[in-house]
């Protein structure tokens, strides 16, 4: 059996429904798998309203998760969380201040890319993000792509919208102890996403000690010394071992689909004790 505990879909920013997910992974022969879109559960509303989330007749377990992006000074840290009451009122009220400030933020990049000369239309920005609510970025991006001013995507990250880009607009993130809380009191468990990926193992060693219950060992961009350094430190801090693919069905983007990157699903068994 083989789980990919780290998945998004187009609730956040990643190419697939979460139903398109779901056949994909249930294709690659997947038992389990965790949606964790960025600062959204919309996802495992879509799925649970369409009888997919907690059918115990499908083969595929489907945990309910997200992925919170957190600001420190000089680091953005992901913190992940797993087995979420999606329907925790207090998770609801949070994420729908953080939908309300995407709103803002895409509306400001708009009106900083047509004061540079770039005439997209903020209503198209919101078409192309969907009925998700968690427009960002990349929606922005394509409908530059889409006017003919870049080629792909990557290039318009790369000359207006990286963090130092002439249209980054920067957005509303928890801090890391307050994502934490966020998960606890949603009854999930909150997981250090990609430790490799902060640069500074002080950084998570200060993490790990703020309460968090699990490290993501496994990441398709933790190196061989990678891995091993994070699962001596899951070992020795007593930590949940996870893992996932952080999958988002982009073309050129390993893993480009599901399957090709996973752990054992005994690492899930182990998590929901």
């Amino acid at each position: 059996m083989t789980a990919d505990l780290h998945i998004h879909t187009t609730a956040s920013d990643g190419r697939l429904s979460p139903l398109e997910v779901v056949r994909q992974a249930e294709a690659a022969g997947l038992t389990h798998i965790s949606i964790t879109d960025h600062d959204t559960v919309a996802a495992h509303w879509e799925l649970r309203a369409s009888g997919i989330l907690g059918n115990h007749l499908t083969k595929l377990v489907v945990i309910p998760g997200i992925e919170f992006s957190t600001d420190l000074p000089d680091h953005e840290v992901h913190i992940l969380g797993y087995f979420i009451d999606i329907d925790n009122s207090r998770l609801k009220d949070q994420l729908a201040i953080m939908q309300s400030d995407r709103l803002r933020r895409s509306q400001t990049m708009v009106e900083k890319l047509n004061k540079l000369g770039y005439t997209i239309d903020y209503e198209r920005v919101i078409a192309l993000a969907g009925q998700t609510g968690a427009v960002g970025r990349p929606h922005v991006a394509h409908a530059l792509v889409e006017n003919g001013y870049f080629k792909t995507v990557h290039e318009v990250f790369e000359v207006l919208l990286a963090n130092d880009g002439p249209a980054f607009v920067p957005h509303y993130k928890l801090t890391p102890e307050q994502a934490l809380g966020l998960i606890e009191q949603a009854g999930g468990i909150a997981v250090l996403a990609h430790p490799g990926l902060i640069g500074d193992d002080r950084i998570v060693l200060e993490l790990i000690q703020t309460g968090m219950r699990g490290l993501e060992v496994y990441h398709p961009e933790h190196d061989e010394a990678m891995t091993s350094r994070y699962l001596a430190l899951a070992h020795k801090y007593r930590l949940k071992i996870t893992g996932g693919s952080d999958f988002h069905a982009i073309n050129g983007r390993y893993p480009e689909k599901l399957g090709v990157f996973s752990i054992s699903a005994s690492l899930v068994e182990h998590l929901s004790i």
